[in-house]
């Protein structure tokens, strides 16, 4: 029989469910090397956030089969050590989608009528009405940024309420956001200034990285006030900081913060009854609780009893006879789709793919999903080979797939969105040589790398000098190029780079200041 280990404080109901098919220790948190003493003993483990599921110990777990974690996230886990051997990594998405939301309200409400401030005044025995008269939320305009499960529903809430509801999420479909009550934002420049309100439900990514900053806040409606529940990191602390003490921000309500195992640094503890802080609280419900020990609880049995998990981070729910025939191209088709998201604009309506060659005679379908999913991580954290399909049909992205029987063995992505279409096409010189070989009406053939610089330009001499110099000024070192001439327009032309490191945006800037440079893109694989 199968043995699980359950450390951290998770729901009782989880020892009931994976007891019907295994053997279970429900022991107390551990540390690294009390665990690395035990852990091979045991098939399954189930954590919460207490628990650093290390490399150490995952090596040391050596009949492990699955890691399960009662949360959303994973940042306590392993989890490229975990797919290096093999372990499957499941959390449960879904399971708090209702506690964050209605903490967002919560905060909104809190925050507007200086709740927490004049609780603290009346228990010191004081009696000040005046001092904390507050704002109604109704008639008022919520902006929202990215609308999946919580900001859906805060939206919901919201329209409930009477409040005017917009939103900016370039991955959602607009008929979706019009169909609700709410307003389509197609550009975060027209979103700034209309709002009342604005409250985040995005992931941290390199782009939501302190997306609330100095320049932002300037750009919004001179009393806005701001809410996160989402991630530390997407408000730059010491700019909002700052909006408050100006008066520029009237007040702001944050649940998560850039550094929380030093709380004390934030500048936001500075603030005054302007500012309501919570420590991390969205998921914090009895109930959401409940809900993520059932989810991975039962995901665990089923793995246990050689069924598929339906929240798998890492392993991909692909039978092996599917898998075998297309597995080479796997990474290719999930790197092609990741370089034509990067580069659209608009919410993606339709992706289309294009198999030639001896794939045409093959069935692709782990491909398509490998593409889902290189399309959908860009701007999106927790997706993996399961969820992508999920998410895209969520999302209303129609998924086109055709062959052509021409003798390249290529795959092609085109990205249909509300601007424009994108086209990436690449294919295998040898069994394990990637090439891209056309970004839109450019043919090429380079290498897909970590970090990839596309430069559009005009077709004269010494545009790739000045270019090279810039990254050179900037210790950023060309690792490959190649220079392509557009299909159609000759007098156009591109760079696609191979860099050794990011591209970061000030040496962006500096290379679409040169004369007869396009808007220069950096790629990240």
């Amino acid at each position: 029989m199968s043995k699980v280990l359950i450390t951290d404080k998770i729901n009782d109901l989880a020892v009931k469910i994976v007891s019907r098919v295994a053997e279970v220790d429900n022991l107390p948190t551990m540390d690294e090397d009390e665990l690395c003493k035990i852990i091979d003993k045991y098939d399954a483990l189930l954590v919460r956030s207490q628990t650093k599921v290390t490399s150490k110990i995952i090596e040391a777990g050596k009949n492990l089969k699955i890691i399960g974690r009662a949360g959303v996230g994973v940042d306590n886990i392993d989890i490229e050590a975990a797919t290096q051997k093999g372990i499957i990594v499941v959390n449960s998405p879904d399971g708090n989608t209702h506690a964050a939301a209605e903490h967002t309200i919560a905060m909104m409400m809190a925050m507007s009528r200086n709740i927490p401030s004049a609780d603290a005044s009346i228990k010191n025995g004081l009696w000040e009405r005046s001092k904390f008269t507050g704002v109604e939320v109704y008639n008022k305009t919520l902006g929202i940024i990215g609308l999946g499960k919580i900001g859906s529903h805060v939206a919901n809430v919201a329209i409930a309420l009477g409040m005017k509801v917009v939103v900016f999420d370039p991955y959602s479909n607009p008929e979706v956001i019009e169909n609700m009550g709410a307003k389509y934002i197609k550009h975060l420049d027209d979103f700034w200034g209309i709002c009342d309100y604005i409250t985040i439900h995005t992931p941290k990514t390199k782009e939501t990285t302190s997306l609330i900053n100095t320049n932002t806040i300037n750009r919004m409606k001179k009393g806005v006030r701001i809410i996160n529940c989402a991630r530390g990191g997407i408000i730059d602390e010491k700019a909002l900081f700052e909006a408050v003490k100006a008066g520029q921000v009237a007040q702001c309500a944050i649940d998560v913060f850039e550094d929380e195992k030093n709380i004390a640094s934030s500048p936001l503890l500075k603030l005054d009854r302007n500012a309501i802080l919570t420590p991390h609280l969205g998921a914090s419900t009895d109930e959401a609780q409940i809900n993520v020990a059932i989810d991975v609880a039962n995901q665990v049995a089923e793995v246990l009893s050689g069924r598929n998990a339906t929240s798998a981070i890492n392993i991909p729910a692909l039978k092996p006879q599917k898998l075998e025939a297309v597995k080479d191209y796997m990474d290719l088709a999930q790197n092609i789709a990741q370089i034509a998201s990067q580069i659209s604009n608009g919410a993606i309506k339709e992706v289309s793919i294009i198999a030639g060659g001896k794939l045409s005679n093959l069935d692709i379908s782990p491909l398509e999903i490998a593409i889902l999913k290189g399309v959908l991580s860009t701007n999106m954290v927790g997706i993996n080979y399961v969820n992508a399909p999920v998410i895209a049909k969520q999302r209303g992205i129609e998924v086109k797939t055709s062959k052509t029987n021409d003798n390249e063995n290529s795959i092609e992505v085109n990205i249909k969105t509300s601007e424009k279409i994108v086209k990436v096409k690449g294919a295998l010189l040898a069994k394990d040589i990637k090439r891209i070989i056309q970004i839109n009406n450019y043919i090429t053939s380079i290498e897909p790398k970590k970090h990839m610089l596309l430069v559009p330009h005009i077709n004269k001499p010494n545009m790739v000098a000045k270019v090279a110099g810039i990254l050179g000024c900037d210790d950023i070192n060309i690792s490959g190029m190649q220079v392509a001439q557009s299909t159609d327009i000759p007098e156009k032309s591109i760079m696609i780079i191979n860099t050794d490191s990011e591209v970061n945006a000030e040496t962006l800037d500096k290379i679409m200041a040169t004369d007869g440079i396009d808007k220069a893109k950096y790629i990240g694989l």
